[in-house]
């Protein structure tokens, strides 16, 4: 089951549609989504590594407007629905000071989860409902999602076929990490 998802996926990354799928993927992770653009983006860049700064560049495009998208979620539900629930749980107080303190730090927080495998949408909704600056917000966006996909993108530029044949030949332990590393950010976000 797992060789044929990854031979799809590698067909997929082939596919004359496949930028339009990956940008689709970085859209959507960043603002409701759960499962991140690298399970496309990777096999794209390994399948045409003479792409993969374009393919980074299509990521990273996306995926900001999707945090864009993200953000206003925060903004536009934060008032009928996130404000009536802290009301009927007596936290409008607790949220207040929450959302000064997280606007001091907001920053760091959105460069942190724009890198690493923490969900970035928790984050651009978070940011959208405490009302952190949007210019803030989208510096720090392009900056994390940037080094996140062109990092990826240079390192499989350069070392993209024993990459692949270390993927294919530990298919399976490269998907139970994937899976780890994905349920790991799920339990960061559900439980800090």
């Amino acid at each position: 089951m797992i060789r044929r998802l990854y031979d799809w996926t590698i067909r997929t990354a082939e596919a004359p549609y496949a930028l339009w799928a990956l940008a689709f993927i970085a859209f959507a992770e960043s603002s409701f989504f759960p499962i991140p653009p690298d399970i496309i983006m990777i096999p794209m860049i390994i399948a045409r590594p003479s792409r993969a700064f374009l393919i980074a560049g299509v990521a990273l495009a996306a995926s900001v407007l999707g945090g864009v998208f993200g953000y206003y979620i925060g903004w536009g539900l934060f008032e009928t629905v996130g404000q009536p629930l802290l009301e009927f749980y007596g936290k409008t107080d607790e949220f207040g000071h929450f959302a000064e303190t997280y606007n001091a730090w907001g920053a760091w927080a959105v460069l942190i989860a724009g890198v690493t495998p923490f969900p970035y949408k928790v984050i651009t909704i978070l940011s959208g409902s405490t009302g952190l600056n949007f210019g803030v917000f989208m510096v720090a966006s392009v900056i994390a999602r940037g080094l996140r996909f062109f990092i990826v993108a240079a390192l499989l530029w350069q070392f993209g076929a024993p990459i692949r044949d270390f993927i294919e030949k530990r298919l399976g332990l490269m998907f139970i990490l994937f899976v780890v590393l994905l349920g790991a950010g799920f339990y960061v976000v559900k439980y800090l």
